[in-house]
């Protein structure tokens, strides 16, 4: 690349940084967008990973808080190309005994399979989702914009009042397996709230997992588990239409080696192959935090007490995905199951707890829980007519080594999961990808060890304690750069939070009042970390 400059330089080409080059190129900014990989996306891509014709998510594919995220609602996405599908039914735990706990998009119908467990429970679901419908506006406003949240956040005290704002935070904090258990009576309603918070590293023992579980059960009964028709990276492909249709431009194959920065304020980045690329006005990082922090700033641009502070930086587990190819519908022997876009497998209650005991002690678990995606069921575009295109992840403890012979062996045992409760599944097989930490990072170098959500979503590295106790904003100790990945306040998922707000972050410090946001995100910075 030869020298050239722009207002702002974005490094990386993943959903956070696609928004946040969206948000930018919306206020008439000249943005580059630097991407290290061959293509955009990050871990929002799609190919035909198993067999021709069969299209597979690399890493990520339902997207409830995509849809209901108001920050991609803003990018109007569908004009486009994007389209939504649903499959018939949400979600399907699948116990044991081969009963399940159906999440569907009409409340009433949910309630109903959980009532099948214990009557008492349909009545007390549905009024667990009147409370959300309630404040559902105000609390995704207050989760997903800027830290602190102001607004939404006295728009959600005024409706809760100050007896219920009590009870919500005591919420907040509690383990999925406790929620459940105060809340409903059967394994039904308990087996999602728990399998759903494991959509995280959070095992249903760890405090605030049942936030997350409760949120994703909600948000089905909502907005669905909506996928992208054709494949995540339709999704990718609308925000690369819409930036570059604004004048915006991605360069990929093209890593960042260095944020360049002098006097407190970051000046541009040079490229791995020596260019140089000038942002007068602020570059923006979707990167996890230690790789922007170590390697890319480096330690003599950053206070003492922030690089200390990263020693504690807590990544989340790492993963291992398998995906198949399949030559018809996976053969459930319990047939509500056959309708959900995605399944749980993996046990009961205790059989779930057990596997994030397992991870927390570092051990690989001997019974993996396994979420499943039946991607043609949502999705008929996926594979040809008659067949069907299946993923599937774990999560494992961080740090092993995962040779090619050891991800088949877990893979197998995966599949062995499936076919407990599928009979025959294995006879369907056309074929079968693995990918294990090394290759999830191999394709996306954010993905660090397989980790997926760019740091652990456990309550002390959450709100202002993301990724390091500090502030909660994009803005860092560093003038003008911001960090814009899952790394940053609200965290992982895909619903563009972190590049929207290190966008508006930049927005404000260039802006009319700029000095003034300067000066007080720089007091902030001085009493966390002791910086000038």
């Amino acid at each position: 690349m030869t020298t050239e400059v722009v207002d702002a330089v974005v490094v990386g080409a993943g959903p956070n940084g696609l928004v946040a080059a969206n948000v930018l190129a919306d206020a008439g900014w000249d943005v580059l967008v630097l991407e290290a990989t061959p293509e955009p996306g990050g871990a929002v891509r799609t190919s035909e990973l198993v067999r021709p014709g069969f299209h597979s998510d690399l890493c990520s594919a339902f997207y409830p808080l995509g849809v209901a995220s108001p920050v991609l609602t803003d990018l109007d996405l569908e004009l486009h190309g994007l389209r939504w599908r649903h499959a018939p039914a949400v979600l399907a735990h699948v116990l044991p005994d081969d009963r399940a706990a159906v999440l569907h998009r009409d409340p009433e119908t949910t309630a109903a399979s959980l009532a099948a467990f214990a009557p008492a429970d349909g009545p007390a679901w549905l009024a667990e989702f009147e409370r959300w419908r309630r404040i559902r506006t105000d609390l995704l406003s207050a989760l997903l914009r800027p830290f602190p949240p102001v607004r939404a956040g006295t728009r959600l005290l005024r409706k809760l009042g100050t007896a219920d704002a009590l009870r919500m935070a005591r919420l907040l904090t509690l383990p999925a397996r406790t929620l459940g258990e105060e809340s409903f009576e059967g394994e039904g309603a308990r087996a999602l709230l728990a399998g759903n918070a494991l959509h995280t590293d959070l095992g249903p023992d760890h405090a605030g997992s049942g936030v997350f579980g409760w949120l994703l059960c909600m948000l089905g009964q909502d907005v669905g588990f909506p996928v992208p028709e054709g494949g995540a990276g339709r999704l990718t492909q609308a925000l690369v239409r819409r930036f570059t249709s604004l004048g915006g431009r991605i360069v990929c194959d093209t890593p960042v080696s260095q944020v360049i920065v002098a006097g407190g304020r970051a000046l541009g980045v040079r490229t791995a192959d020596g260019g140089l690329v000038r942002a007068r006005r602020g570059v923006l990082a979707d990167v996890p935090a230690p790789i922007l922090y170590r390697q890319l700033v480096g330690a003599d641009h950053l206070p003492a007490r922030l690089l200390e502070d990263l020693k504690r930086f807590h990544w989340d587990n790492a993963t291992v995905k398998v995906d198949w190819a399949l030559s018809g519908p996976v053969p459930w022997t319990a047939p509500e199951v056959r309708g959900a876009g995605t399944v749980h497998l993996g046990g009961d209650l205790d059989a779930l707890v057990k596997y994030g005991s397992d991870l927390s002690r570092s051990r690989v678990p001997g019974k993996p829980f396994v979420l499943l995606g039946q991607m043609g069921v949502a999705d008929p575009t996926r594979s040809p007519a008659g067949t069907e295109t299946v993923w599937a992840y774990t999560h494992v403890p961080r740090g092993g080594r995962w040779d090619p012979a050891r991800r088949e062996r877990y893979a197998d045992r995966v599949q062995a999961v499936i076919e407990r409760h599928a009979p025959g599944f294995g006879d369907l097989v056309l074929g079968r990808h693995v990918a294990g930490p090394p290759d999830l990072e191999a394709h996306n170098p954010s993905l660090v060890d397989g980790a997926i959500n760019a740091g652990t979503a456990a309550i002390h590295q959450e709100l202002i304690f993301r990724p390091t106790p500090g502030l909660a904003r994009a803005d860092t100790p560093v003038d003008r750069l911001y960090l814009a990945g899952a790394s940053a306040h609200p965290g992982g998922a895909v619903h563009g939070a972190p590049g929207a707000n290190a966008a508006r972050a930049a927005l404000a410090r260039a802006g009319l009042a700029g000095g003034a946001y300067a000066a007080a995100i720089r007091l902030g910075h001085r009493a966390v970390y002791g910086a000038g």
